[in-house]
């Protein structure tokens, strides 16, 4: 199998590895093969894929869309050094609040798979980092939804007090009044 699969303290958060080939010539890895995602429950259909490049200090998110249209998402970083985080936002969930934090970089290339039911952002701690990740549902901006990155009972540990934001981004919610409509 081309990848080594870790489930964090939020279970249905997997950390991923690929195996890299290396050689004199440079690297070879796999990055998606369903038939090895499956064997540990990641059997989602992914539709569409998005790439980002952000400079140092960027915070994106925090990101998710309500059902009908939420997504999973599988996060990688290609370039540069990012920290990326996934907050469990389904009521009734034993993990409701809690995060996870990982450091996805070009160096590691691990990949974050989080599923429905969870809100993604990530911060820059490169110069510049470029991300891509793959969407079990198309954007919609109907069901595109957020919680503030900073919220006081969520309690993220960013590693960066004052981060670029976007006008959205800064207007959005806390968890306890964003709208949300998944349930454990």
């Amino acid at each position: 199998m081309p990848f080594d699969f870790k489930k964090l303290s939020i279970p249905e958060i997997i950390l991923i590895k690929p195996k890299i080939f290396v050689d004199e010539r440079g690297f070879f890895m796999e990055t998606y093969k369903y038939s090895d995602l499956a064997k540990v429950g990641i059997k989602e259909n992914f539709v569409q894929d998005n790439h980002s490049k952000s400079v140092r200090s960027v915070l994106r998110g925090l990101h998710y869309q309500k059902n009908p249209r939420a997504q999973g998402k599988l996060v990688r970083c290609l370039k540069g050094k990012v920290f990326d985080v996934a907050v469990d936002i389904r009521k009734g969930s034993p993990t409701y609040g809690q995060w996870i934090g990982v450091e996805l970089s070009e160096e590691n290339n691990h990949m974050l798979y989080l599923p429905p039911g969870f809100a993604h952002g990530f911060l820059v701690l490169s110069d510049v980092a470029e991300i891509i990740y793959k969407c079990t549902e198309e954007y919609s901006p109907e069901d595109d939804r957020g919680i503030i990155w900073n919220d006081p009972d969520i309690k993220i540990n960013w590693p960066v007090k004052d981060p670029i934001l976007s006008e959205k981004d800064k207007g959005y919610p806390m968890l306890k009044n964003a709208d949300n409509n998944f349930y454990y």
